[in-house]
């Protein structure tokens, strides 16, 4: 497929003059541009109306006044082809083709592939998508209703559902919005793609993100990494998840993997903030769009109400958002303005002794802006507008837009409802550089996707590509010498298969004063077949267990583990789309019954291993649960470490590692993975790399 001319990109969504083709739908985009007051031409193709909404006709396109810069094609999707042929020949810059009944259809598949060959390399955004609007310039190539406005600057939105994006622009909150795109099928323009152009224009202050899937994880990364460097946060909702990672089902880790959390994780190592919620995803970049990224979440809140201020502390813990103590700058500043009675904390209760007085707010509120918190929130819900009596609140955010305006810091307004901080005041906050937020959960929520939200991350996906092989599982054994190979730490241990060579092996053991165990080397999940047996101490025990597991295959003999503090799983898995991942938590034998494990994508760093296991129930007996002995959790640290060096040097072939458990022994006495599962694709590692 050939690849768009960028020159070509540029034209179509900054256009000169827009030419529409096609019938009612095509009126629409007239409409649209004129009610924008779009200031280049308008050409209408018609065979057979002298003027369309207003507008000459011209009964071809090769009678136009020179080749378009954009295009909307509201034609059937067979006529769409020939006619994109012609506009590319004739040097249009580009086109959004409306038409359904390409590649989502079985009918269509060819008819896209067409469709893209006509192209060539002017791009064409869609098919089977209602296009863009460009409220920076008044272009809209637009099909259908929309509740935006002209802008000067604002966030532009990219989403794979049309309807979802109509509904975006309707939003009441004061967003302003620059671009509103849709993708359709993507035949020949990307997601990726249209990072790359939003970043590029200056008018932009942010990209939002509504994700249903890509295809190519590597070029979303490079076009994220684009949009980062031209100083673009980015944040996104992300719908529905791929298939990859629930092919396999041999491990602890693929049930507790799951893809959804792998493209959170992928999200995460993009430096692209997340969040769940529509309203959250406005509000959002409705932060980035004021406040041009946070370097951290930590706020103070202030409220007229005790038990506002305790809900929000509740709301901030959910969102793991700081609310750090008042410095003592900020906290005699306070104390030296407010009623005796008031108690100085964050949050702060400023109570109602001042309410309506805008000199004491202001005096108090720029006090109060002067802390050490990232975001400055005022707590305050507007009276349902019928009443008429919103004069006193009206003077509080006023009061709070000039302490805003002396400490020059990052200021927000919350209401505890949505419905209490009106469009009319959520407008008024946005135009004047104070961030609107709507509902505590939502609100927070908002603020912690705009703090994930990095200009500096970059995160490129390894072990990408379909898992299509045969799969092959390695014995345990052949598992551990692997990974003992690239530095994992695993217990002494002997496959064998006689008595003799499991008794010569124990009895050296036993003489030391160690405990072995015996365990079955074919199982995946071996306890639950009865397939180990732990604490042989003897010979007569080790016979025994001999007689109960020896089989037609070998079993395994090791040294047992038993001054463990904690017992962690370590997994890597693999999405067709995204790449390895790992999965990393609680381990043992409830692993699956707990799923206290997070996810992290390969590579990462050593020093995100601690955050992602804190909090776990594992790292909670690591740190010394109620004055027990402390894990050896540089140990830990460094086989994780050793684990992803493994998984790296091997991303083409693996499909998906398990170890479960790693035993952390006390600190300085090591960590070590006691069992093992590889699972590779067998076509790949046919070729002797296994």
């Amino acid at each position: 497929m050939a690849k768009f001319d960028e020159r070509r990109l540029e034209r179509l969504l900054r256009p000169r003059h827009v030419a529409v083709l096609g019938g009612k739908w095509a009126k629409a985009v007239i409409v649209s541009c004129q009610e924008m007051e779009f200031s280049g031409d308008i050409w209408v193709v018609h065979p057979n109306r002298d003027s369309v909404a207003g507008c000459k006709t011209y009964p071809d396109l090769a009678d136009l006044p020179e080749p378009p810069d954009a295009v909307f094609l509201g034609i059937n999707r067979h006529a769409s082809i020939e006619v994109i042929k012609q506009l590319q020949e004739m040097g249009a810059g580009g086109v959004v083709a409306f038409a359904s009944g390409f590649a989502e259809v079985e009918d269509g598949i060819e008819l896209q592939q067409q469709l893209i060959d006509a192209a060539q390399d002017m791009p064409v955004i869609g098919p089977n998508c209602y296009g863009m609007i460009n409220y920076l310039d008044g272009a809209l190539l637009w099909p259908d209703v929309h509740g935006g406005k002209r802008i000067t600057s604002g966030v532009a939105i990219i989403t794979q559902s049309s309807n979802l994006s109509v509904n975006l622009t309707m939003q009441t909150g004061g967003l302003p919005i620059a671009y509103m795109m849709t993708l359709g099928n993507q035949a020949q323009i990307s997601m990726a793609d249209l990072i790359k152009a939003m970043a590029k224009d200056a008018r932009v202050s942010a990209i939002g993100l509504h994700i249903e899937g890509i295809s190519d994880a590597r070029e979303f990364a490079e076009a994220v990494k684009f949009a980062q460097q031209a100083g673009k946060p980015l944040v996104a909702i992300k719908a529905g998840a791929s298939e990859g990672a629930q092919k396999m089902t041999l491990s602890h880790t693929a049930s507790l993997a799951g893809s959804y959390r792998a493209w959170q994780a992928y999200l995460a190592a993009l430096g692209v903030g997340r969040i769940d919620s529509i309203d959250g995803f406005v509000q959002a970049l409705g932060v980035l769009h004021i406040s041009g990224g946070l370097k951290d979440a930590s706020i103070l809140t202030l409220s007229c109400s005790g038990g506002e201020a305790s809900l929000i502390a509740d709301a901030a813990l959910r969102h793991n958002i700081e609310l750090p103590p008042l410095d003592r700058e900020a906290e005699a500043a306070l104390r030296h303005i407010v009623n005796p009675l008031v108690t100085v904390s964050n949050p702060f209760d400023y109570h109602t002794f001042d309410w309506g007085d805008g000199t004491r707010l202001e005096a108090t509120f720029t006090a109060a802006m002067k802390g050490k918190q990232e975001v400055s929130i005022l707590i305050i819900d507007f009276p349902a507008p019928h009443l008429g009596r919103d004069g006193d609140w009206q003077i509080a955010i006023e009061a709070w837009k000039a302490a805003r305006d002396k400490s020059g810091e990052i200021a927000a307004v919350m209401s505890s409802l949505s419905e209490c901080l009106l469009p009319t005041v959520a407008n008024w906050l946005l135009e004047r550089g104070i961030i609107p937020l709507r509902g505590f959960d939502t609100g927070l929520a908002a603020l912690a996707a705009a703090r994930d939200a990095r200009l500096t991350h970059h995160h490129m996906p390894q072990g990408v590509g379909p898992i299509d092989g045969k799969l092959k599982s390695m014995t345990e054994v052949t598992a551990k010498r692997m990974l003992a190979e690239h530095g994992v730490n695993v217990p002494q241990g002997l496959e064998v298969s006689t008595f003799e060579e499991a008794s010569a092996f124990g009895n050296k053991a036993f003489a030391e004063g160690k405990k072995m165990v015996m365990k079955i080397t074919h199982a995946a999940h071996k306890t639950e077949e009865g397939g180990v047996i732990l604490h042989i101490s003897n010979e007569d025990d080790l016979r025994n267990a001999f007689a109960k597991l020896h089989g037609q295959e070998g079993v395994l003999v090791e040294q047992m583990i038993d001054d463990g503090i904690a017992e962690v799983l370590i997994g890597i898995a693999r999405d067709e789309v995204l790449g390895l991942y790992m999965v990393l938590g609680t381990g043992g034998v409830i692993a699956e019954a707990l799923k206290d494990t997070q996810v992290l994508m390969l590579p990462f760093a050593q020093e995100a291993i601690a955050p992602a296991l804190e909090g776990s129930i594992a790292m909670k007996m690591i740190d010394g649960f109620r004055g027990q002995a402390k894990g050896d959790f540089e140990a830990l640290s460094e086989l994780i470490m050793a684990v992803q060096n493994f998984a790296l040097a091997h991303a083409d072939e693996l499909l998906e590692l398990d170890i479960n458990p790693v035993i952390v022994r006390p600190e300085g006495m090591g960590a070590v993975a006691v069992d093992a599962l590889i699972v590779v694709n067998h076509d790949v590692s046919s070729e002797g790399k296994f």
